[in-house]
């Protein structure tokens, strides 16, 4: 977990990194993307994700929290809203984008079915880049019932975003389940590395 979260360190080595890796996605969708928006496909098309590979439904996660306004596409300030929050964002701005992409039907509150169904795309992503041992020593539904104990105050099985964020600032490991996993920073450093491109 430690790896994950040391690519965002404060102090000006990490900020500068930060900097650049943010100028350089900005210039690929100014380049990529001159209709000034992006399909689902061409999200994944972006970051080089293979439609049938484990990020693949990371991905469609990923992209249905940048896109703000639900019109099944991103344009160039949601793209730049969010990879902001994702980069520089204080630790609750990281945490309420994350609770977006946990939250897949919006309705305002994460149920087991949708903690689990993230949970199992990182750790598919986890195992195939064989990041975080810890977490690889856990079965999905351990990891989910470790979140539930800590996140969900009331016991109700439905995590709420004031819930999410006083639990993840609660427990170490659980806000580096919800930080740093579901956060795309260190997702997008690793898609970054992998094409040539970046």
């Amino acid at each position: 977990m430690a790896d994950m979260g040391q690519a965002s360190t404060s102090g000006q080595d990490g900020e500068e990194i930060d900097i650049i890796t943010l100028q350089e996605m900005y210039r690929k969708f100014v380049t990529e993307c001159p209709s000034g928006v992006l399909f689902l496909h061409e999200f994944k098309r972006f970051f080089k994700i293979d439609p049938t590979g484990e990020a693949s439904e990371y991905a469609e996660n990923m992209f249905r929290a940048f896109d703000k306004n639900g019109d099944d596409t991103i344009d160039f300030l949601e793209f730049v809203a969010a990879l902001n929050i994702a980069f520089r964002g204080s630790l609750e701005h990281r945490l309420r984008w994350s609770f977006k992409v946990y939250d897949k039907d919006g309705n305002g509150y994460i149920d087991r079915s949708e903690l689990m169904e993230i949970v199992e795309s990182i750790v598919k992503i986890q195992q195939s880049c064989r990041s975080n041992p810890e977490c690889q020593a856990l079965t999905v539904e351990e990891i989910c019932g470790r979140i539930l104990k800590v996140v969900d105050a009331d016991g109700d099985g439905q995590i709420t975003l004031e819930e999410f964020i006083e639990g993840a600032q609660r427990d170490e490991w659980v806000k580096n389940m919800l930080k740093l996993d579901m956060n795309p920073y260190a997702w997008i450093l690793q898609q970054r590395r992998k094409s040539s491109h970046f």
